[in-house]
């Protein structure tokens, strides 16, 4: 082809399923020739299968060596029986296990793949090491329903949370309650119980009144022999003569 066969020249990515197409094979190993045979490895990156002959008009296995076989695939060694100058022209290609992208083409300054993607450097990168991502078509139908969907689920989650959670209250009002009735109960046994204990101690200090106002009533106008105590008070002490205020102290309290 002369160079002046064309007025422009256009440069842009090819996508995988375009290189698919272009490609006579795909290499699965790194291996280029075998140190024994001096020929190429097959599968590898100079492997005849893909690329073509090494030899005019001859396979890789000897099979075929002459040039009434051209066109014909080796059914041994699955190389084409063509010239050998086709190995310029023919493209293999590697499955990548993710996609990667030579740092001459994205690192220097202009950035090639950000000027031909036609964005900056910075967000270049964050794709290639899959901190972002290029959305490059966008289905309407697909989104709609997507999003149908996505509500749809968060409806029926926020319901069942609702749920759980009334659910919840119910239960912990139901055990409250027990838990009150339980309390509440406790507190009647232990009021109950102060009232007979007060009652019981209000009845003995009355019956030591009542003896002590008896006593108090034979000794009135006398001296005491003794202390006379009622509870933790001293009404008469000894020696002191019994009147009738002490009577009155004493009857105060039954």
């Amino acid at each position: 082809m002369e160079t002046t066969d064309f007025r422009s020249l256009r440069i842009s990515l090819a996508s995988p399923e375009h290189i698919r197409s272009w490609s006579y094979g795909e290499v699965t190993k790194p291996e280029t020739i075998n140190y024994r045979r001096l020929r190429p490895e097959k599968d590898g990156l100079f492997c005849e299968a893909i690329f073509g002959p090494t030899r005019d008009w001859q396979c890789y296995c000897g099979k075929y060596k002459n040039i009434r076989y051209r066109g014909i695939i080796c059914d041994k060694c699955g190389v084409e029986v063509t010239r050998s100058s086709v190995r310029r022209e023919r493209l293999g290609h590697i499955e990548l296990a993710a996609p990667v992208a030579h740092i001459w083409y994205t690192r220097r300054v202009p950035s090639y793949l950000g000027l031909l993607l036609n964005i900056s450097r910075r967000n270049l990168d964050r794709v290639l090491y899959f901190a972002q991502y290029v959305v490059t078509h966008v289905d309407t139908e697909a989104r709609e329903r997507a999003l149908k969907r996505l509500e749809k689920e968060l409806a029926d989650a926020e319901a069942n949370i609702e749920e759980s959670i009334q659910s919840d209250i119910g239960d912990d009002t139901g055990e409250a309650q027990g838990r009150l009735a339980e309390l509440q109960e406790e507190l009647d046994t232990l009021n109950e119980r102060f009232d007979e204990e007060l009652q019981q101690m209000i009845d003995e200090i009355v019956g030591e009144a009542k003896v002590m106002e008896q006593t108090l009533t034979n000794l009135q106008g006398k001296k005491a022999t003794e202390d006379y105590v009622l509870g933790d008070s001293i009404v008469v002490e000894m020696d002191q003569k019994v009147g009738k205020a002490h009577l009155v102290m004493v009857q105060e309290v039954t």
